[in-house]
């Protein structure tokens, strides 16, 4: 009996699509708590529940796409990588992050690309940076 392998372990359109929609459901699920909060917190006193919900429907759709934007572009630049480099370790999702970083901060320019690219490198460090001193 073959077991059914984990998403991780897939490459190409297939991982790219999941992520997209794992990091849109991450988007939704916390823009809706994060705004529902501060949508009730500032309305006035009776009108909280509305207010919350008024919030969550305004600001948290604009949230998951954002999510799901960051999610697919650094899935898509992590599989190139790991077709590139013909192997997956931590560097590649450090080097996606900062790709990642700077492509989204592409319009603001070149100044605000390379902090973005720098500040994503740095992040993706920090989170896979144990794996790479464990090797």
């Amino acid at each position: 009996m073959e077991t059914h392998k984990e998403s991780r372990d897939h490459h190409g359109l297939y991982r790219v699509v999941n992520d997209v929609g794992s990091a849109f459901g991450m988007g939704a699920v916390g823009g809706s708590v994060y705004h529902f909060v501060k949508g009730a917190y500032n309305s006035p006193m009776g009108a909280r529940l509305v207010g919350g919900a008024q919030a969550v429907n305004m600001n948290a759709p604009r949230l998951a796409g954002s999510f799901a934007a960051f999610g697919g572009l650094f899935s898509a630049f992590d599989c190139t990588l790991v077709y590139i480099r013909k192997k997956e370790d931590p560097w590649n999702s450090i080097i996606a992050g900062a790709a990642t970083g700077g492509f989204l901060s592409m319009r603001q320019g070149i100044v605000a690309a390379s902090r973005s690219a720098v500040m994503g490198g740095v992040l993706l460090a920090l989170i896979k940076g144990p794996a790479l001193m464990n090797k």
